[in-house]
């Protein structure tokens, strides 16, 4: 840009970093003289496949209709007749349970469905699988990605005919962020609000936990790679707003329990008396008998690293979904705790998350690089923030 051009007059840069809770975001020092405001923000109960749908909305999961990947609807199922699965089930375990193999079968089975959302077989079984529906078949982040047909903050600034920057979920944070920069500095563009997604922390936390020299690492690495950006962006427009948040924290995991154990070990069959579904925090049931549910609900009761949750905690937590899609009992787990082995995974992890949103590593963080107007304190709140955002510029020429 020459000295003589005139300067653009602004931009919103929104930067999402997955699992970069409050408690690792208040341990560490990080853009300190950027960032005035620092502060916890309520997280939704769920994972990521519930909180970015929040984000994205407004709306919470009963509303925008997300929560986890797989749920019992074999009437919908859309693995019921693959024959690649009815192959896998001939296929011995020690075989089919590695990673590599299924890696590469989830990729045939998406290729097959030719979804464009996050898709994962993870460790479901495929015997299992002609159970089972796959709750997000469409990227959340195009135009009908939401299960219940909501509007999120893309499909509003694409509706007010701004120009805005969206990165590709699928990209690398290295390829997201040369993106970015070059809309930027692109002459040609006047872009007005942008959101940049950044996945990898939560890998890494995953895999190391969150008092690790790589923890430190990874945010230092963000802070350097972030005050590049807004350098960039600060010699184009005139003035650069920015908020840095995430979808959760995460909770370091101290031990293990076997749900699917003492379930099976009762003598009742799946597909005949209950369905259930083993996420690596949460055990989520369906019941085909009154036997079936009483049977199960006593022995979830006795084991010690978890709890039967109420329907008044459902609610509270906005998971009360009126079709009981997602399930009709939760059992989550202790913070700390992996239900292993899942449906997820049978491997122990160093970090986890989709416990209690009430547990103090449960809470996301939000930063912001001006004051505001507006109380931000759960992830539903971020969707107004973002608004506001690209109506201040839609009101400067």
């Amino acid at each position: 840009m020459s000295g003589q051009e005139e300067k653009l007059p602004g931009i919103s840069i929104c930067i999402f970093i997955d699992a970069f809770g409050w408690e690792l975001l208040d341990r560490h020092s990080f853009l300190d003289d950027m960032l005035p405001v620092k502060q916890p923000l309520d997280t939704i109960f769920g994972y990521s496949a519930t909180c970015d749908p929040t984000i994205l909305t407004g709306l919470l999961p009963r509303d925008h209709g997300h929560f986890s990947f797989f749920v019992y609807d074999p009437d919908h199922s859309p693995f019921r007749r693959m024959p690649l699965l009815q192959l896998m089930r001939l296929v011995p375990k020690a075989l089919s349970s590695r990673n590599r193999a299924r890696s590469v079968i989830g990729k045939l089975i998406n290729r097959q469905l030719a979804y464009t959302g996050y898709f994962n077989i993870y460790n479901m079984p495929f015997s299992l699988m002609k159970y089972m529906d796959y709750t997000e078949k469409r990227d959340l982040y195009q135009p009908g990605g939401i299960n219940s047909g909501s509007p999120t903050i893309m499909d509003y600034a694409r509706d007010q005919n701004i120009d805005f920057f969206l990165s590709d979920w699928k990209a690398s944070e290295e390829q997201n962020l040369k993106d970015l920069t070059d809309a930027v500095l692109d002459p040609r563009r006047d872009c007005r609000f942008a959101y940049l997604y950044m996945a990898s922390m939560d890998a890494v936390l995953h895999r190391v936990g969150t008092d690790h020299p790589e923890v430190s690492a990874k945010i230092a690495w963000y802070e350097q790679q972030i005050r590049a950006l807004i350098r960039t962006a600060q010699s184009r427009y005139r003035e650069v707003r920015f908020f840095i948040f995430s979808d959760h924290g995460m909770t370091d995991v101290h031990d293990t329990c076997d749900v699917q154990g003492p379930v099976a070990a009762s003598g009742l069959k799946f597909g005949q008396d209950y369905a259930a579904v083993y996420d690596s925090t949460m055990a989520r049931f369906w019941f085909f008998n009154s036997q079936a549910s009483r049977r199960i609900e006593e022995i979830l009761k006795g084991l010690p690293c978890g709890e039967v949750l109420t329907d008044q905690q459902l609610s509270a937590w906005g998971v009360d979904f009126p079709d009981r899609r997602y399930g009709e009992l939760f059992f989550l787990m202790h913070p700390g705790v992996l239900l292993l082995p899942s449906h997820m995974g049978d491997r122990p992890i160093a970090g986890m998350h989709g416990y209690s949103p009430e547990d103090k590593d449960s809470a996301a963080a939000f930063c912001s690089s001006c004051s505001l107007d507006l109380e931000v304190s759960r992830l539903d709140d971020l969707y107004g923030l973002m608004k506001g955002e690209i109506d201040r510029w839609l009101s400067v020429p």
